[in-house]
């Protein structure tokens, strides 16, 4: 299939479409208000079912009882409306119920402010709401890999039973590059098989339930819901690395549309004769420390560059185990550290000087 050009935004909805999920329950927040725009148009031309909900919180009630049923659901939302779908993903992820949610990032927080951030990166990996549960959550740096990792979401989601988050900053959002979907759609969705609620003439009943008041019971889901991690974290990984064959000077860990700018800098580094690498990690959440820990092995020196205050920082630090010294650059508030930005904060990293 060709290429079309076409804003990150309606491209993470026409993706959702080709993954065959035709039920969005959501509310327009910026800057995510195109994928709600998109669907509300497309869905109904392929027959499916478009809500704009009351609020966040009634959103993540919609895509609960959706999941609940075996149908297909999206909901997508930026950085303070995902803080209002936070109960709501816990019960979902209590009642292992597929469903994806995209976080189109912002500036944060509070409301905040409606430019590009990375600032939801804790939240989406350590801390999405109460209880002891993990989302699998996925980093795009391209609009083409928001494509991807949307269908993938979706495939993730039905085989483990689970919440899995897309996050992208306002760039990946806003801005428009060529994309190609995939020919065919993933299948239909998951066989409904012994656990959602079809209706149960001629069989016994089945509950979808988040509460157990017995503390045994409760403990045993729990255990249950970490093996399921522990699942997830053997077999998803995903992480990419750029400029790291051989020994570098540096390593440089980003993620997203970060690790892009962070291509650019390595790139102009490189014809100076400064090696640098990058490691990237894709999937955020379950985490490649083992991986981040063989790039780290072939340098001396990290450097951690984000769109927040140093909260992937944690994550780099762990996969270190203090053996290397790692810097940080980061930007908050809407700010994009550019090309240059990162290459003099390389240097610094490095005691070079520049030109």
């Amino acid at each position: 299939m060709s290429k079309v050009l076409m804003k990150g935004n309606e491209a993470i909805g026409e993706a959702a479409i080709r993954a065959g999920c035709v039920h969005f329950f959501g509310y327009p927040i910026t800057p995510q208000s195109e994928v709600p725009e998109y669907l509300a148009k497309r869905l109904p031309e392929v027959g499916g079912k478009f809500i704009q909900a009351e609020s966040e919180v009634a959103a993540s009630n919609m895509i609960y009882g959706a999941a609940g049923v075996g149908v297909r659901v999206l909901t997508t939302s930026s950085s303070p409306g995902i803080s209002l779908m936070a109960e709501g993903i816990s019960y979902i992820a209590a009642c292992e119920l597929p469903v994806v949610i995209v976080n189109i990032m912002r500036g944060g927080p509070g409301l905040g402010g409606i430019l590009p951030s990375q600032g939801d990166y804790l939240q989406a990996t350590k801390g999405t709401a109460h209880g002891d549960f993990d989302l699998v959550v996925l980093a795009p740096s391209s609009v083409q890999e928001a494509v991807d990792l949307v269908i993938l979401a979706f495939q993730l989601a039905e085989k483990y039973r689970n919440p899995v988050m897309v996050i992208g900053d306002g760039m990946i959002g806003q801005m428009m590059e060529p994309v190609e979907f995939p020919a065919q759609e993933i299948g239909p969705p998951l066989d409904p098989g012994d656990w959602a609620l079809t209706g149960c003439k001629g069989r016994p009943t089945r509950i979808v339930n988040s509460l157990y008041l017995d503390a045994q019971k409760l403990h045993e889901h729990n255990v249950k819901l970490k093996d399921k991690s522990r699942r997830i974290a053997a077999a998803e990984q995903r992480w990419e690395t750029y400029n790291c064959e051989g020994k570098y000077d540096l390593l440089v860990t980003a993620f997203g549309m970060m690790a892009r700018i962070c291509k650019t800098a390595i790139d102009e580094l490189k014809a100076e004769g400064i090696d640098v690498g990058l490691f990237r990690p894709i999937s955020i959440k379950p985490y490649p420390y083992e991986h981040l820990r063989g790039a780290m092995d072939k340098t001396k020196r990290v450097l951690c560059v984000e769109m927040n205050m140093g909260q992937m920082l944690e994550d780099v630090r762990m996969a270190g185990e203090g053996t290397k010294p790692i810097d940080f650059f980061g930007k908050a508030g809407g700010i994009v550290p550019a090309v240059e930005d990162v290459v003099a904060r390389i240097r610094e990293s490095l005691g070079k000087k520049g030109k």
